[in-house]
């Protein structure tokens, strides 16, 4: 049983130390091309956290693609060229701000369109609850009026 201890003890020292290795960091030589590089894994999303940027995650697949962009800006293509590549082989998701687009109209518009559709359920709600209130009282005065009318007829029939 140690023994098996000992052995799965070792084994998950080699293999964590491998899981870091490849997030190493990247350098740059000019401070500008740093600064598109930060601007464009800031801008595009890591399909596997997909609530994450390129920058905040630590998946292989944000590393690769961190690299990758790495790797385009270095040989001298444009931000637009970068972001066309990404598009293109991931589709508009990997964009935090995706173009409108026939496909990505419900993207930008749907927050909206819940929101107004919530709004006017509250309204037909409410409008629905202040007639019913009203239904009552009304029927509470005409109730009233009725037994009001009752006991008129039966204390005149008991006083005669």
């Amino acid at each position: 049983m140690k023994r098996l201890i000992k052995l799965s003890l070792i084994l998950f020292a080699l293999f964590s130390n491998n899981v870091y290795s490849n997030n190493e960091p990247i350098q740059f030589n000019d401070h500008k091309l740093e600064q598109r590089y930060q601007a464009l894994i800031e801008e595009t999303r890591c399909l596997v956290c997909q609530n994450q940027s390129l920058a905040d995650s630590n998946a292989d697949l944000a590393q690769d693609l961190r690299k990758e962009i790495y790797d385009m800006i270095v040989s001298g293509k444009s931000d637009e060229q970068v972001i066309q590549f990404l598009v293109e082989r991931y589709g508009d998701f990997v964009l935090y701000r995706p173009p409108l687009k026939g496909n990505t109209w419900l993207l930008w518009f749907g927050p909206f369109l819940f929101a107004f559709i919530g709004l006017f359920a509250a309204i037909i709600i409410i409008k629905k609850q202040s007639g019913a209130n009203n239904i009552d009282t009304e029927m509470n005065e005409e109730k009233k009026q009725r037994l009001a009318e009752l006991l008129n007829e039966e204390s005149n029939g008991s006083n005669k």
